[in-house]
């Protein structure tokens, strides 16, 4: 019942946005929570009407720094993040202009040479675990959907990930998630939820949850 409470208002909510001509869709999370996943999901729904923004993506560059001393900065700080960079380029793209997306290596904790060129569509998604923490990217979102799931799923997802595709080791993992996430999680990321439009369950079969804020997203 609460969920489909949920998914109501979903549909009270966007409903009216739908109209508009061009729309900015802000998807937060925990990290691990599935924002990227069902972020995707979304922009597959509409494909070429659509293009997604990752925050991580948008990582200041720490080349300038010794390698050892990059294993020391706290990368869940939103003074990490270029939200400025961010900003811009949403506001390029809701003008109608394309943007050159920077490529972040975690495991050296820099930018690579390799920027995607991101065109302009009728639906924007940006997806991000700071996203809502940080007002001059909040406010740009029409739309602002927030991916919930308790810590143990999260740390265990994220641990998943990070050795997958990011080159960690169990111990790095274990300890930035004690030292950094989850202090950060506490203090800019779970605070920022009240800033959502909707809150969405993100544990079990988010397929329902999908297909009705796609059918809402229809130009």
């Amino acid at each position: 019942m609460f969920i489909r409470y949920i998914f109501a208002l979903i549909f009270t909510f966007i409903a009216p946005l739908a109209a508009q001509d061009l729309l900015i869709v802000g998807i937060a999370g925990g990290s691990g929570s599935g924002k990227s996943t069902f972020a995707k999901r979304i922009k597959e729904t509409f494909g070429d009407k659509a293009v997604l923004i990752e925050q991580d993506a948008y990582y200041k560059d720490m080349s300038h720094l010794p390698a050892e001393d990059r294993k020391h900065i706290n990368f869940d700080h939103p003074e990490c993040i270029d939200f400025d960079l961010i900003s811009s380029h949403l506001l390029a793209l809701k003008r109608g202009e394309s943007v050159l997306k920077p490529t972040y290596d975690f495991s050296t904790h820099t930018r690579t040479q390799i920027q995607q060129e991101v065109f302009p569509a009728k639906i924007i998604i940006i997806e991000g675990v700071l996203l809502f923490a940080v007002a001059e990217v909040r406010d740009l979102c029409d739309i602002k959907l927030y991916i919930d799931v308790e810590d143990d799923i999260r740390f265990i997802r994220r641990l998943e990930r990070d050795i997958r595709e990011r080159g960690r080791t169990v111990e790095e993992v274990k300890n930035q998630y004690l030292v950094t996430v989850k202090p950060m999680h506490s203090l800019f990321v779970a605070p920022s939820k009240i800033f959502a439009d909707v809150i969405i369950p993100g544990v079990g079969d988010t397929t329902e949850a999908e297909k009705i804020i796609a059918s809402r997203l229809t130009f």
